[in-house]
């Protein structure tokens, strides 16, 4: 009786829900809703009717651990207890939301794990993996900082960040892309999450390249703009989306972004990074 396919609350990252096949946890997270309650939820909304239904599957588990208790008692009291080392031993059934995912995933410098899109990144010469979690949704970042060219803050010469697509049904990794380029370029160099101005605001964008893409073996579509700011060298923006290859299948986004200056990373690592991403558990190619 083991709980049916669905999202659930991860208990250990109260901020994430998992993604439970009906027989084990896979390995695909994603952004819990602020209004979502432990326990499964279905598409289409939270209410009562939804707590309702996480409340039942969760009589449901317990129920069912709990007679399998009694009947596991009852076995022991008239035959004694089994040789826990012999074929007969089996582990009781677990319920979901009792389970952690692992604290270290994988244990390669050279990758850093996206949980919620059940993705890898590969770490280049010059990035590392952005642990802190700020901004929202960075993955990786460039090593060192400088004084932005405005407003007294501190920039890095670049950024990766990745989401999934949760707020449309819109799934063309093309429409997807071209959407997004526009909101990706405002983000790095117009106005930051404090109002402020760390470029001067952006004065003009060229499209310098598009086109579809195999990224973790699905097929992607990215957009790349060169962006020009009022203050500094501006840099490059790129949108890329493709569906993930885990979980539900939902559309993934991934944003780039890199300063056109001296001291930037090459453009190239635009490509390199999205050669280099991969399903979670997926070895990397000889």
């Amino acid at each position: 009786m083991e709980p049916p396919p669905g999202w659930y609350r991860d208990p250990s990252a109260p901020h994430l829900e998992r993604w439970w096949d009906g027989t084990a946890w896979t390995d695909h997270w994603r952004a819990a809703p602020p209004e979502a309650i432990p326990g499964h939820t279905p598409p289409g909304g939270h209410g009562p009717a939804d707590s309702a239904r996480a409340r039942a599957i969760a009589m449901t588990v317990a129920g069912a651990v709990l007679v399998t208790a009694v009947v596991t008692g009852a076995i022991l009291l008239l035959d004694g207890a089994p040789d826990p080392t012999g074929p007969q031993a089996r582990p009781a059934p677990t319920a979901p939301l009792s389970v952690e995912p692992p604290s270290t995933p994988t244990g390669d410098p050279d990758v850093v794990v996206d949980h919620l899109n059940g993705l890898t990144f590969p770490v280049l010469d010059g990035w590392e993996p952005a642990d802190d979690a700020l901004p929202e949704n960075s993955v990786l970042r460039t090593g060192s900082t400088y004084d932005c060219p405005g407003q007294g803050v501190l920039c890095r010469h670049g950024w990766v960040f990745s989401q999934t697509v949760t707020e449309n049904d819109e799934t063309s990794p093309e429409a997807l892309a071209r959407a997004d380029i526009g909101a990706a370029a405002d983000a790095a160099y117009d106005r930051d999450e404090l109002d402020r101005r760390p470029y001067g605001g952006i004065e003009s964008h060229t499209e310098i390249a598009a086109g579809p893409v195999t990224v973790a073996g699905r097929a992607g579509y990215y957009v790349r703009w060169r962006v020009r700011t009022a203050l500094g060298p501006g840099g490059y923006v790129q949108s890329l989306a493709f569906p993930s290859s885990t979980g539900t299948r939902a559309p993934v986004l991934v944003r780039y972004v890199v300063d056109a200056g001296a001291d930037a990373p090459p453009l190239g690592d635009l490509d390199r990074i999205t050669e280099g991403i991969r399903p979670l558990g997926a070895p990397a190619p000889d």
